[in-house]
């Protein structure tokens, strides 16, 4: 399966202070992030446009833009040159237009996102900020990590794929809601009753719900309430075609330290994450084929429904790829 295209997280705000620099690999293309000393992230085409010196591997940040190791050519975020220290004419063409291939950066909800599109075309849609994530008055945000074999769409699908929760996940019955699609949103809220065994022995039902927002191939965000209230970002990043690196982002209004919230709130996480839950499924995704004609019963979920939806973000189109076909 191709690369899609769209806003894609390639790291935490946090971890990129000012005037650092790292060499980085996603989209199938070596790149260098840096943060400039005004603050702004940056993400460019690794290479040099002038002979082809590596940023990400002894470059440094020199004010607004990163300079390049070999003849301290220097790059603002937007890929235009900003200083060649020993020319003594400035070439015309580096005022007129960006030499250096760059990436739109924006940073919400503690994230970086880049764009990506193969074709490079500006970025078609927003990302969504959810403030919760930087909010001092909810709890750090608690991150996980995986690298595998597979690509955002498997990832997203995993989500109306129903009929593989009772066999992954152990799961007793699959809670029933509404789904609505618009542009490049997808909105599905679930509604059900879970039986949970408290400490006195008791088991008790408890209403809970799970209201998820797709917003392009690479952010998912995803609200659990009921025994604890959870805000999940999952964010699925190409690193090529058939690599990908998932990262889930946690975080929940503050409790009290060892309290019974924190240690429900700790069991639901690493249920989310563990065996019953993105560990279960990362095993299949990893082996797995895409089959883009799948042979489908009426127990599977709205699979090519979905297919149809996530299609929009190649840029083949619908004429490419035929993502949406199954067998007969």
């Amino acid at each position: 399966m191709p690369i899609p295209h769209g806003w894609f997280g390639i790291g935490y705000g946090s971890d990129l202070g000012v005037g650092d620099v790292r060499p980085v690999h996603y989209f199938g293309r070596d790149l260098v992030l840096f943060r400039n000393e005004q603050g702004e992230a940056g993400l460019l085409d690794a290479y040099c446009p002038h002979l082809g010196a590596h940023l990400g591997h002894g470059g440094t940040v020199e004010g607004d833009s990163i300079r390049c190791p070999f003849h301290h050519w220097a790059f603002r975020p937007n890929g235009f040159c900003s200083s060649i220290p020993y020319a003594k004419a400035f070439p015309p063409r580096a005022k007129r237009e960006a030499l250096a291939q760059s990436y739109p950066v924006v940073e919400k909800s503690g994230v970086i996102w880049a764009w990506y599109h193969p074709d490079e075309i500006a970025p078609t849609f927003d990302v969504i900020d959810y403030p919760e994530f930087t909010n001092p008055e909810w709890a750090e945000p608690i991150k996980r990590e995986w690298r595998f074999a597979s690509n955002p769409q498997e990832i997203a699908e995993n989500g109306v794929d129903v009929a593989h929760f009772a066999y992954v996940h152990s799961m007793d019955a699959v809670p029933e809601g509404e789904t609505d699609y618009n542009g490049v949103q997808r909105h599905s809220v679930a509604r059900g009753h879970r039986t949970i065994d408290l400490p006195s022995g008791e088991r008790k039902q408890l209403p809970y719900s799970v209201d998820t927002l797709q917003n392009g191939a690479g952010q998912k965000f995803t609200r659990l309430s009921g025994l604890v209230e959870l805000s999940l970002l999952v964010i699925a990043t190409p690193i090529e075609a058939d690599d990908i690196e998932l990262r889930f982002c946690f975080t929940h209004p503050k409790v009290a330290p060892g309290s019974p919230e924190e240690k429900a709130i700790e069991a639901a996480i690493e249920n989310t994450c563990g065996q019953k839950g993105v560990e279960g499924d990362i095993p299949i995704w990893h082996n797995k084929i895409h089959r883009a004609q799948p042979f489908l019963c009426d127990g599977d979920g709205p699979i090519l429904r979905f297919r149809r939806y996530f299609e929009q973000f190649y840029a083949d189109g619908p004429g490419g790829n035929r993502l949406v076909e199954a067998a007969e």
